[in-house]
């Protein structure tokens, strides 16, 4: 049993002008706000039709008046008729992320600018690979990239040297992939100029040392390099361009890379125990392997700093290099925040062993945590300011963490989780954006210029640097226009992350007294005390000792909270998740501590221990309009299935 928090304050709430905003975000739980999405929709409609017929008014229609009267097209609009019914028929078994009663994975409804804005522009179909294809929404989605950056802390002056660039991805795993593509190209860069001998550049005197360049001193290198091609005649300019580029990792591979630079190991990437597994998918898919993703130790679930030193102390020891360090911001099973501000720190400590790295933040989930921490004019609230609006939030570790953002190399951000946007609209930002020129990419029926100069002129050829070619212009649009309706700061998006972080409070408060209420019945342990508006929830029916049978109770309890399609919807209450804690992965403290907390032995735990995972997305669970709380009810319905299912238990 957990018992309850004695210093726990009462629950802050949500401040008057927040709830009539909120009030206007969404289509609704209830669908409330459906005039305003059908007046927008029919509006802008109208607006492409009229701009349609305005293209070039002089040439005729091209579909006959009397085209909707023959048999034919009739018997086609059946058809289509037909099949949508059906389709909005079988959709209707979907999953209700709409309602505070889905409190399960990330999702949650969306937010009407970005579903108007992308309904809007998805008759125009741009296609933002390059300017040709989206003249309007390329800019929209490099505008976005320097939003999100100015969110970070990076730098996001396009008239700076040094300015951050961002763009969308298809999700974060895409994102993620790019972060691995980008901090390898920059760290084989020197040695790539180094084996062609470039002439009159002050090189790093060994692989080793040229492969340990900090971000800074690469892309310093780098545009030394460039300055020094374009002062050479067009002869040398190209004998050297292909001496470079033919001993560039890109061209060479892997294992012909590592090859000709046989004093080099295959370099590490390291990443907590929570990181997403897109991770594992990155390594294979950029052919470093599997084996070189090595999993750093945590302690509850947040990076452990001292395990990651020890790590970094043993790669340069064996000369063993490092590509790059994964910060989780709001991992994904457990919401927990890794201090980035740790990891930035020990990699200082590693420069000074001649082990250097890139650090990559995945904030997949929580980057939109940020928006709490900024003020209208980018800087930074300090804690005190964030704090007063609620309970407990943020620890000192979360905000040092967030503070720490600035400093790093890289982020993913998922603007379809907490950015409450439709699919399709993952984030890569960089912090500076001259290594991507390393990823530029070649393909004159798309990209018919050389490379501009002018900061936006050249990410207008967005294609080149992406790991997409086509992508939806009507994605770049909802974020953009989501952005300039509810800018990246506290006093305007921070209403939505906290409504949510407060919900996660309410729902922490809950959950201790809940444990209280089922003293003797059931065991009931917040294993994680949240750093953001995730909260897992462990449980144990009293008198079992046995995680085997624990898990098979949640198994039976996650059987009433999971969609099923063969089933109406409406004869579920609740919709949530589970997630697992391996005990090896929790270290031996840790796991003492849960497991004591429930009444399991842990010496029998020959599986991961099966644990409720909610995620407090949908910012209506504190209902105050109507005086209903989603989080009081939900305990009330785990309580009545909890009572149902302990009796049915077999016996141990």
């Amino acid at each position: 049993m957990h018992a309850k928090d004695p210093m726990l304050p009462a629950q802050p709430s949500l401040a008057e002008n927040d709830r009539h905003t909120l009030a206007a975000c969404f289509l609704g739980p209830y669908g409330e706000n459906d005039t305003l999405l059908e007046k927008l929709v029919v509006e802008f409609l109208r607006d492409h039709v009229y701009w349609r017929r305005n293209f070039h008014p002089e040439d005729p229609p091209a579909i006959a008046t009397a085209a909707a009267q023959h048999p034919d097209y009739l018997a086609f609009e059946a058809r289509m008729r037909r099949e949508l019914h059906q389709l909005s028929a079988a959709l209707k078994r979907s999953v209700p992320f709409h309602s505070p009663r889905y409190i399960g994975h990330m999702a949650s409804d969306l937010l009407l600018p970005g579903l108007a804005a992308q309904m809007l522009t998805l008759p125009y179909n741009p296609n933002n690979v390059s300017e040709d294809a989206a003249p309007v929404t390329v800019d929209l989605e490099v505008q976005v990239g320097l939003q999100l950056a100015r969110m970070l802390g990076y730098p996001h002056d396009p008239a700076q040297a040094a300015c951050a660039f961002g763009h969308l991805t298809s999700g974060g795993t895409l994102a993620n992939y790019q972060a691995l593509r980008l901090a390898l190209s920059l760290k084989a860069f020197p040695l790539a100029l180094r084996a062609a001998q470039v002439p009159d550049l002050e090189l790093p005197a060994d692989d080793w040392s040229a492969f340990n360049l900090c971000s800074s001193e690469a892309i310093a290198l780098l545009e030394t390099w460039q300055r020094w091609l374009a002062a050479q005649d067009p002869v040398a300019q190209a004998h050297w361009s292909a001496a470079v580029e033919a001993q560039r990792i890109e061209q060479r591979g892997l294992a012909g890379f590592f090859a000709a630079h046989p004093d080099l190991r295959v370099p590490r990437v390291l990443a907590p125990v929570t990181a997403h597994y897109s991770w594992s998918k990155g390594v294979k898919l950029l052919g470093l392997g599997r084996d070189q993703l090595l999993a750093v130790p945590t302690r509850g679930m947040r990076l452990d700093v001292d395990a990651f030193d020890a790590i970094l102390e043993d790669c340069a020891r064996r000369r063993e290099p490092v590509l790059l360090a994964v910060a989780v911001l709001g991992s994904t099973e457990y919401g927990t925040v890794d201090p980035i501000d740790g990891v930035l720190a020990a990699r200082e400590r590693s420069r000074a062993r001649g082990l250097d790295f890139a650090v990559h933040v995945d904030a997949a989930w929580g980057g939109y945590l940020v928006t709490l921490f900024r003020n209208a004019d980018g800087s930074l609230r300090t804690r005190a300011q964030v704090a007063a609006e609620f309970a407990r939030f943020p620890t000192p570790a979360v905000h040092a963490a967030l503070v720490a953002l600035a400093g790093t190399d890289s982020a993913t951000i998922d603007p379809h989780k907490l950015g409450y946007l439709p699919y399709g609209t993952g984030a890569f930002v960089c912090r500076d954006h001259r290594a991507m020129a390393l990823l530029g990419e070649r393909a004159d029926y798309v990209f018919h210029t050389q490379a501009p100069t002018d900061y936006l002129a050249r990410y207008r050829s967005l294609g080149q640097f992406i790991p997409e070619g086509s992508k939806s212009g009507a994605a770049a649009a909802a974020v953009y226009v989501t952005h300039k309706v509810l800018p990246l700061h506290h006093a305007e998006f921070g209403r939505l992350p906290r409504a949510t972080v407060l919900a996660a409070e309410a729902f922490y408060a809950r959950a201790l007294r809940f444990a209280d209420e089922q003293a003797g019945r059931l065991h009931a342990l917040v294993p994680f005390a949240p750093d953001s508006n995730l909260v897992c929830l462990a449980l144990n029916p009293h008198g079992n000792r046995t995680p085997a049978r624990a898990n098979a109770f949640m198994r039976r309890l996650h059987d009433a909270l999971r969609a099923d399609p063969h089933q109406p919807l409406q004869t579920k209450e609740f919709f949530g998740s589970v997630t697992s804690l391996p005990p090896d992965l929790l270290g031996g403290d840790e796991a003492e501590r849960i497991f004591g907390a429930l009444g399991l032995d842990m010496a029998s735990a020959g599986e991961p221990l099966i644990i409720l995972r909610h995620t407090l997305m949908n910012p209506y669970l504190l209902d105050r309009e109507n005086g209903i709380s989603y989080i009081d009810r939900y305990f009330d319905f785990l309580a009545r299935c909890s009572a149902r299912l302990i009796p049915a238990m077999p016996a141990a």
